[in-house]
């Protein structure tokens, strides 16, 4: 006959063991998984530079964020890229709400005030609609480069330049404004950002 004691004694140790291996694994891949959401990050931010056009590490100093903010967005961060020690552009992170929560953007500026490119940091849209809108094959994000402030910010029903992600107006609109308000934002702090600060 078993003893209810012993089987009581063995769960517990079992238990404890389980314990015991579960938090050591997750000791010792934690700093992997953190290494490895850091790099994917910067991948993210950098991606919206064409090759070549720039050889510092622009994530390693971030520039001081000025106090004025969009109305309908936030700047996260900004970085200044250089080539042979000249800005060659500015990568501002912005985030805007988008039709599920907030959507993350990196956006890379020419000095001219020039969108070279943007990628999607973060995002929670509609699976299969809101969501495309950093899908590589879709390209949807492709249209803003090389627009400037000056253009027509809005969506082609909205009597502006760009066409609609399908499905999905909100997120659509959204991004378009964030875009808009990033060059805004670049075109106030321009020196600042170009040509630094005794911060730095």
């Amino acid at each position: 006959m078993r003893h209810p004691t012993r089987d009581v004694g063995l769960l517990l140790l079992t238990a404890v063991l389980a314990i015991a291996a579960t938090l050591a694994w997750r000791q010792w891949t934690s700093p992997a998984i953190a290494s490895a959401e850091t790099q994917l990050q910067s991948r993210q931010r950098l991606a919206v530079l064409p090759a070549g056009s720039y050889d510092n590490q622009p994530l390693d100093r971030p520039l001081p964020r000025p106090a004025a903010q969009r109305p309908n967005s936030r700047i996260l961060a900004a970085y200044r890229a250089t080539l042979a020690g000249k800005p060659s552009a500015i990568i501002l992170v912005t985030q805007t709400p988008g039709y599920s929560g907030p959507i993350v953007l990196s956006v890379a500026i020419a000095n001219d005030g020039r969108l070279i490119g943007s990628q999607v940091v973060e995002q929670q849209e509609s699976p299969g609609l809101g969501a495309r809108l950093g899908d590589p094959q879709l390209k949807w994000l492709g249209q803003f480069a090389n627009h400037q402030l000056g253009d027509h910010w809005a969506l082609k029903r909205d009597q502006g330049d760009f066409d609609q992600l399908a499905g999905a107006t909100v997120t659509s609109r959204a991004v378009i404004t964030a875009l808009q308000e990033a060059l805004g934002y670049f075109d106030e702090q321009r020196s600042v950002l170009l040509e630094g600060s005794a911060h730095e």
